[in-house]
């Protein structure tokens, strides 16, 4: 038995879920996949899959041979992709899930810097505020802006992503400037919806409690560029990124307010399924955004609270 050939065949049939599916896959018989399944079996001597008329399962001993089989083909391919590309360029598709707004302002300039230098490489884009199934999808990258939770994905920090509370200039003078957060309850406010409200409106205090806000309810929407408009035209305040702000406020368009509170902190991260090969481009790609945002991001420079504010 070819024990590199037995664990391509079963990693297939673990991926795909039947036999049928992974003799077209593999371009080989079905009788040949569920012939070097058997014999792998024989070899371990364990059952691999719980098998019924419609379905494979892994059984958990085959679980823990999926996991070791995906690592070891893993590491076999990068092996030969590291010493291929010394010799060749960077090709072939990159599909990548991402964040609408975040996507528009500050991911598609470092996707057009990467297409110059990387000219053999073409991405497969989808910007979308919604969080998308990377693996069901067939995704090779995400971009998530959270406090990550556990889960099976893999994933490296990229950036800090913190919120600043602006309003316009006309709104400020019609209005008042709040001077603590608790003043917001007698101002309209501008409600990122795609998120907890708890989660942006709300502030750590000195003890490093969690303190919620309230405030009048203006206007809901799932799109922080919209919420941006709104506050440049002075419908109210708004606690967003400053990624989405930095711009409206040092044009002037928007006012920093409550610069004293630590409102929430995330994160930007590349994410990818741990299960998945990263191709040479993949890992190329993820190195190129650590680089780009590496340090202070250039949003937060000459904001309040950054490092190099006033």
């Amino acid at each position: 038995m070819d024990r590199f050939t037995a664990m391509i065949n079963f990693v297939c049939v673990a991926d795909a879920g039947s036999i049928s599916t992974a003799a077209e896959r593999l371009g080989i018989a079905k009788s040949a996949v569920s012939r070097r399944l058997r014999d792998l079996e024989s070899h371990l001597g364990v059952e691999l899959f719980h098998r019924t008329t419609r379905h494979l399962a892994l059984t958990s001993s085959g679980e823990h041979y999926y996991r070791r089989c995906t690592r070891l083909l893993a590491d076999l391919r990068e092996t030969e992709e590291s010493v291929a590309r010394e010799h060749a360029e960077l090709s072939g598709v990159l599909r990548v899930a991402a964040p609408l707004s975040f996507g528009l302002m500050h991911l598609q300039p470092a996707i057009n810097a990467f297409m110059i230098a990387h000219p053999g490489v073409t991405f497969d884009l989808n910007l979308n505020d919604d969080e998308t199934d990377l693996v069901a999808e067939g995704y090779d990258l995400g971009l998530r802006l959270a406090s990550l939770p556990d889960s099976t994905l893999m994933a490296r920090r990229l950036a800090p992503i913190r919120n600043i509370a602006a309003a316009s200039p006309d709104y400020l003078a019609r209005c008042g400037t709040p001077q603590h957060p608790a003043e917001l309850a007698e101002h309209d406010c501008l409600i990122y919806s795609n998120i907890p409200e708890t989660q942006v409106w709300g502030y750590t205090d000195e003890r490093g409690r969690w303190r919620p806000v309230q405030g009048r309810r203006r206007l809901r929407v799932n799109n922080g560029d919209f919420l941006r408009e709104a506050a440049i035209n002075g419908s109210g305040v708004v606690i967003e990124p400053t990624f989405l702000l930095h711009r409206a406020i040092t044009e002037g368009q928007l006012v920093p307010i409550l610069t004293h509170v630590a409102w929430p902190e995330i994160a930007a991260y590349a994410v990818y399924p741990q299960t998945r090969h990263l191709s040479a481009r993949v890992r190329a790609f993820i190195d190129f955004l650590a680089q780009r945002f590496a340090g202070e991001p250039y949003w937060d420079r000459h904001l309040p609270g950054s490092g190099t504010g006033p």
